[in-house]
């Protein structure tokens, strides 16, 4: 800082500190609040799913990991059919588990036969099949 040599210059100074403090005491309780509201609780919740859900991979993941449990349990339920025998039930659950398995593992292929029947069902067919049917 520089040396102040009279009353004018020591006012203005004075004036300038004051202003300063007063504009960095503003921030500072934008600061505080901001933080206050970030740790509340229901914020770090919110905050946290809105995190997850914007991640590509964790969206994508979920979505294999319920259409795998839900292919497993129904395709368990079909084998498994109202008879409630032991080996049923045994197998059945394995069935489950490796349909489960093989979608996890294998979600591209998945994709690729749903696309298929969603194309078959609504009438929409590569053009390649349509010349060889045109031929």
């Amino acid at each position: 800082m520089q040396k102040i040599d009279s009353t004018s210059s020591l006012s203005e100074n004075i004036l300038e500190l004051e202003a300063r403090r007063a504009e960095e005491g503003k921030m500072l309780k934008e600061h505080a609040n901001q933080a206050y509201e970030n740790i509340k609780p229901i914020n770090l919740i919110k905050n946290t799913f809105k995190e997850a859900l914007a991640a590509q991979d964790l969206r994508t993941d979920i979505i294999n990991l319920s259409l795998g449990l839900i292919a497993g349990y129904v395709s368990k339920r079909v084998f498994s059919g109202l008879e409630d025998s032991p080996l049923k039930k045994l197998l059945g659950t394995s069935l489950q588990f490796g349909i489960t398995l093989f979608i996890l593992k294998n979600p591209e292929t998945i994709q690729a036969i749903g696309n298929g029947i969603v194309n078959f069902f609504s009438g929409d067919q590569d053009q390649d099949q349509q010349i060889e049917a045109g031929d």
